[in-house]
């Protein structure tokens, strides 16, 4: 059974964050773990990582991941900003292996990748967990790094890590150009290629989006599924990948009401699955 779930907001606390999430259906989850407009990172106490990890057991939720905030570029130029990167990375892969989270999903930033590549094995380093680092393909556009499969493999292969996996957007791969075809036979034959370049059990969690700009836009915009370009039909037949069933799926979408996922987009992302 596919394992469908959302990004929810974790204000008021780390239990509202579960209420939240099962009040839309969730079964997996994706939360900051601290504010993602700060570079300050606050820290769980141990009686706070304790009593989410109860609150979590005894929930309907079987997965849990940390997003790091977007004001991170750990493959900047700038040595001041990509020092103050690294860090705040750090601090957010910390909590996510305080509270036993899966692990921390990244955005690779812009600029070289070299950097990118010196940054994650620090913040690897830094922390030797069980949680995973898990890198997200990006939309594309400027010195935006990871919009491409060759370049993901470069970074993976350099890395050299188990701890390393990836998170594919759906949206992003759309925007980029790296997946603009949501036929059954392009899906098909891009996986294949996937498993042949990086290996399709280093892939642990979607973000299923759709996408309000169009393919190879590099414009990242997210849209309600069924309601962007992508479209519904396109994600029915990313549902029939069967080798994508035993990923976790996390809607990062507009909601119904645009203040966030929503139950409906979940009942209408697992209708897909049917």
């Amino acid at each position: 059974m596919v394992k469908i779930g959302a990004h929810v907001s974790a204000a008021g606390g780390l239990d509202q964050a579960i209420k939240r999430a099962e009040l839309i259906g969730a079964e997996t989850v994706q939360i900051f773990g601290s504010s993602p407009r700060q570079w300050r990172v606050n820290q769980f106490n141990q009686t706070e990582t304790k009593i989410f990890q109860e609150k979590i057991r005894s929930s309907r939720i079987k997965s849990v991941y940390l997003h790091a905030p977007y004001l991170a570029n750990p493959a900047s130029r700038d040595q001041a900003l990509w020092r103050k990167s690294v860090q705040q990375l750090i601090d957010h892969f910390k909590i996510s292996q305080s509270l036993k989270a899966k692990g921390l999903i990244v955005h690779l930033g812009s600029g070289e990748i070299e950097l990118l590549i010196k940054a994650l094995k620090e913040i690897l380093k830094s922390n030797q967990g069980r949680t995973w680092l898990i890198l997200e393909n990006s939309a594309g556009g400027g010195e935006k790094l990871g919009s491409s499969l060759s370049e993901l493999k470069i970074i993976f292969k350099k890395i050299n890590s188990n701890r390393v996996k990836f998170c594919f957007d759906t949206a992003h791969a759309f925007e980029a150009g790296l997946l603009t075809d949501y036929r059954i036979d392009p899906i098909r034959k891009f996986f294949d290629q996937w498993q042949k370049e990086i290996g399709l059990d280093n892939i642990v969690v979607i973000h299923a989006n759709d996408s309000k700009t169009e393919a190879n836009s590099c414009h990242d915009q997210h849209e309600n599924i069924g309601q962007g370009k992508i479209g519904l039909t396109g994600f029915k037949n990313l549902a029939k990948e069967k080798r994508l069933r035993s990923k976790d799926w996390i809607l990062e979408v507009p909601g119904s009401d645009r203040t966030g996922p929503d139950q409906k987009n979940i009942i209408i992302l697992r209708s897909c699955f049917s």
